[in-house]
């Protein structure tokens, strides 16, 4: 995307791309085009001999795309994963993974049959053991070779469809990274062409389920290297703040005393190389980024551009996004206006719901803040304050779905960019996650938010606010449909007197009995209706 190079496409938002599981990165399973690996557990494909799930063809959407992408078979992340595998792993029940061998997100135990519910936390409110532990875990993944991921350092044309794979070992930290640069990467067209406006994590729908599956991912490999099964992502409440309350070497990493767009040494995030911030270097070669490390993390946070991002968030603004009542609208892509997903991204207004390109706003506005390695949409998740953000970001997310209960339709079916319709798988993801699948309440995916729980009253008024707003919304029928209720009740009820009065002067020694039973039979009806 060519906003990208300005840098307020800032956007950021994470990753999407070309996660390979290690067991499938070989000759013999790109030519037959499977990714079924085997379970440890009992050595069958998918763990099928244990009812885990079993080898299966790719369904994919054929729901029609916006008009952005106007080109067809010349990328690779189109229909992911089709491209690389069209038979992978099916899971059954509660079971998940790229072989069925892990549980869904918000199960545990051996039969994936028990429910968990972790809690994420503001990093100011952690303990001083918690928050180090958590900048040691952070290290320990940027210094430990991922087990079952590799990365792809070519295309498939590059690769020969197949015969000739090009992939490449990876850190933890970093194999995170490098798919938050595939999944926004721009694509390559032959020569020195390529088209910018593509983006399978950014600018479109699925751009909160997205990061949201790829939170949960990250959460997971840490629980995975640290045997810490209770770890979770803290963030960074960012809501009015004055500047970056994290920039300190006790956090996130302090400004370096001579140079202001390093940190400082005596944080071990000095220490740190970033890859794939070298966006127009591959789009010269035609090439993927590879994963070399490109110098150590920029950020010199405040000193950006004021005219594009004046200061960060306020509360004030995230509140008028979370009352906007449409997820989507319009194109559904940057331009979009009164589109919550487009607010909270930054594109639009927020304290108008216009779109406004020139702007910055929420989500986006953190990234310029940072003014470094965090301002560079495919390499912004070098900045281990990515996960922060995110995070937060994600809760308010969580807030808007808590308080306005949409239905799984109003995640738009078709018609959205290329990748962000609601059936799409997302890319890069092995296992295969469609995007409506996290347009759904973070409790029933196993976390939630520690200052998301609100007094009992607090709840249930949030509870009541979707209904109310409906109510409102439809008030005028209601009035009108008890007039018109008022009305025919009044009309029946003055029939049914005159017939009684009629009726009240038949002699009561000839006919007691009928009488009698009329009477009954009126009444009973006149209840009953």
């Amino acid at each position: 995307m060519s906003l990208f190079a300005v840098g307020f496409l800032l956007v950021i938002l994470q990753p999407s791309t070309g996660q390979f599981p290690r067991a499938c990165a070989n000759t013999q399973n790109l030519l037959r085009k499977e990714c079924c690996p085997p379970w440890d557990g009992d050595g069958s494909p998918c763990g099928e001999l244990s009812s885990r799930g079993s080898c299966q063809n790719i369904l994919l959407s054929q729901a029609p795309l916006g008009p952005q992408f106007p080109f067809s078979g010349v990328d690779d992340r189109e229909d992911w994963p089709s491209v690389f595998y069209n038979r992978t792993c099916k899971c059954e029940g509660n079971f998940m993974g790229f072989n069925c061998g892990e549980c869904k997100f918000g199960f545990s135990g051996l039969n994936c049959t028990e429910r968990r519910l972790r809690m994420r936390r503001n990093i100011f409110q952690l303990t001083t053991s918690e928050k180090d532990k958590f900048l040691a875990y952070l290290n320990l993944a940027k210094n430990t070779p991922s087990q079952d991921y590799v990365i792809a350092t070519g295309t498939y044309t590059q690769m020969n469809s197949g015969s000739n794979p090009m992939f490449r070992n990876i850190n933890v930290y970093d194999l995170f990274v490098w798919m938050h640069y595939y999944a926004s990467r721009d694509t390559l067209l032959g020569g020195s062409n390529v088209w910018r406006d593509i983006d399978f994590a950014h600018e479109a729908p699925g751009f909160l389920p997205w990061h949201r599956v790829f939170l949960l991912m990250w959460e997971r490999e840490i629980q995975k290297i640290t045997g810490d099964e209770n770890f979770t992502i803290p963030y960074w409440d960012w809501r009015d703040a004055e500047d970056c309350v994290v920039c300190t070497d006790e956090y996130m990493g302090g400004r370096h005393p001579t140079n202001p767009n390093l940190l400082s040494p005596a944080s071990f995030f000095s220490s740190w190389q970033v890859i794939c911030t070298q966006s127009e270097e591959y789009n010269s070669q035609q090439a993927l980024c590879n994963a070399t490390s490109e110098g150590p993390i920029l950020r010199n946070p405040g000193n950006n551009d004021k005219s594009r991002t004046p200061r960060l968030p306020s509360s004030a603004e995230v509140e008028f996004c979370l009352s906007l009542t449409q997820y989507e609208s319009g194109s559904m892509d940057k331009m979009a206006n009164y589109s919550f997903r487009n607010t909270l991204e930054g594109f639009a207004d927020p304290r108008t719901a216009i779109s406004n390109i020139s702007q910055s706003g929420l989500h986006n506005a953190l990234h310029i803040y940072m003014n470094g390695s965090m301002s560079q949409v495919q390499g912004s998740a070098n900045d281990p304050i990515f996960v922060l953000h995110h995070a937060f970001v994600d809760s308010i997310f969580e807030r808007w779905l808590r308080r306005h209960r949409p239905m799984l339709e109003v995640y738009p079916a078709a018609n959205a960019p290329i990748g962000h319709n609601r059936e799409n798988y997302m890319v890069p993801f092995i296992p295969l996650y469609r995007n409506g699948e996290f347009f759904k309440p973070s409790r029933e995916l196993g976390y939630d938010y520690e200052y998301l729980q609100e007094p009992a009253l607090d709840s249930f008024q949030e509870f009541l606010t979707p209904y109310l707003e409906q109510a409102r919304q439809i008030w005028a029928w209601l009035v009108g449909a008890a007039v018109i209720g008022g009305i025919v009740t009044a009309v029946l009820t003055g029939l049914v007197l005159a017939c009684r009065r009629k009726r009240g002067g038949t002699s009561s020694e000839i006919q007691p009995l009928l009488i009698e039973s009329e009477d009954y039979n009126n009444i009973s009806y006149q209840s009953n209706f």
